[in-house]
């Protein structure tokens, strides 16, 4: 039987990360604890270290917050291509 593969929260990987950042366990003892590949522990640590938990952040937030930027760029572009034209045109918006 194929096991599913797990999520782990932001917070759950920070903590763990913390964990192994305090040396007061070994990885071995931390991966058995929480059920985790040593590797991963390994790379937890090491991107906290280089980040904080702000790079545990999920991919949903990231690509929202892309998103937003994109549509405000698009949004932009848009009313600098096609200027709206009021009165006179054919898009009479003066009633």
């Amino acid at each position: 039987m194929v096991k599913k593969r797990r999520r782990h929260t932001a917070a759950c990987k920070f903590r763990i990360a913390l964990e192994a950042l305090e040396g007061s366990k070994t990885i071995g003892q931390l991966s058995s604890e929480h059920e985790v590949h040593p590797n991963m522990i390994r790379a937890w640590k090491r991107q906290l270290l280089e980040g904080g938990p702000s790079v545990f952040a999920g991919n949903g937030e990231r690509k929202q917050r892309e998103q937003e930027a994109q549509e405000a760029e698009l949004y932009e572009q848009m009313a600098a291509a096609r200027p709206l034209r009021i009165g006179g045109s054919r898009w009479n918006l003066s009633g």
